[in-house]
């Protein structure tokens, strides 16, 4: 009976905290109708040896810290080193080599590692890429959006979903999320999807007057006007939380519908009132990151297993599309996919 008693109780443990939905379960669900996990500065290899490790791990964000050198005209990949590459991409050629040969790749690496992670689990994703241009784009010297799609592009295949698979038949990016036009979750498995953001040292910059947000939007906004939408990869976000149509920043108000995507600091968003249920009834994708911080705050990377599902839920509550945080080794919980709302 003692045996029995002590089953029992294990598997009720293990039960609150299992995902709240299986895959087929969620696999009907649009992109804007769930909740997901992702993980802070992914590349980096004190986070995991191989960037594959993140995405067995169950990850459906990774990060990554990017450089634009144009000297080499190389887009490199680096937390501080602003000329040369620091993390865990190995360029793999295949499935089998994704955990060995010589890190310390290029940003094309670390998109190939991810293709062809998601070609050896065609029912795995998506997996967001949230890159952080750190200085920018620098379009005068050949390292703009044209150059970084072409880039993207000729690295990540036709395992990338774009804008213009949001857009179909709308005018506007803006028109296309809000008549959720979004696919379903399987529909985009195997698929990753880029979102670009401004940089840390870019935003420091008083002599950076066009940072990546504004560039990259007036550029989707042009493309689309040429009727050549097809050639971008990513989606420009909007950084940083705050209340109402955080899209009125920008003076330029053309570019404003060109923007679905938005980033910013969980606890700005929960802890500071912010109502979130904007983003969901019109089905913008909101990525809400630090989650420990939100009150009570908790562990950063180690929290308990309830601990850290317990935050999921609660951000998924509050209408979050990713949840990140750098909890890297719970991997009970980075797999987890809940409805949204």
């Amino acid at each position: 009976m003692r045996f029995v008693r002590a089953l029992t109780l294990s598997l009720a443990a293990l039960l609150l905290v299992a995902p709240q939905a299986t895959a087929a379960d969620t696999g009907s669900l649009k992109l804007s109708q769930a909740t997901t996990v992702g993980v802070h500065n992914t590349y980096t290899q004190d986070a995991y040896p191989y960037l594959a490790q993140a995405l067995d791990a169950g990850t459906s964000m990774v990060e990554l810290d990017v450089w634009d050198n144009i000297l080499t005209k190389t887009w490199q990949v680096s937390h501080e080193n602003p000329v040369g590459n620091d993390n865990n991409c190995v360029s793999a050629s295949n499935g089998s080599n994704l955990y060995t040969g010589d890190r310390n790749q290029a940003l094309g690496a670390c998109l190939s590692d991810i293709r062809w992670w998601l070609a050896a689990h065609p029912d795995a994703g998506p997996v967001v890429v949230k890159v952080e241009l750190k200085l920018g784009f620098d379009d005068r010297d050949g390292m703009g959006p044209d150059e970084f799609d072409s880039y993207v592009k000729a690295n990540a295949g036709d395992a990338l979903f774009t804008p213009a698979g949001l857009l179909g038949s709308y005018s506007t990016l803006d028109d296309a999320a809000k008549a959720n036009a979004w696919p379903t979750r399987a529909a985009l498995a195997g698929k990753m999807i880029l979102e670009v953001i401004p940089g840390t040292v870019e935003l420091a910059n008083p002599t950076d007057t066009l940072h990546t947000d504004v560039e990259y939007a007036t550029y989707l906004k042009n493309l689309h006007a040429s009727g050549n939408l097809a050639k971008a990869t990513a989606f420009a976000s909007v950084l940083g939380a705050s209340s109402g149509d955080p899209r009125t920043q920008y003076a330029d108000a053309s570019i404003r519908p060109w923007f679905v995507f938005f980033d910013g600091d969980a606890s700005k968003y929960v802890d500071g009132g912010i109502d979130t249920s904007w983003y969901d009834t019109n089905h913008y994708f909101l990525i809400m990151t630090d989650a420990q911080n939100v009150a009570p705050a908790i562990d950063g990377t180690n929290p308990t297993i309830q601990e850290a599902t317990d935050r999921v839920t609660l951000l998924a509550s509050k209408h979050a599309s990713v949840v990140s945080s750098d909890w890297r080794n719970l991997t009970t919980v980075l797999p987890l996919v809940l409805p949204r709302g």
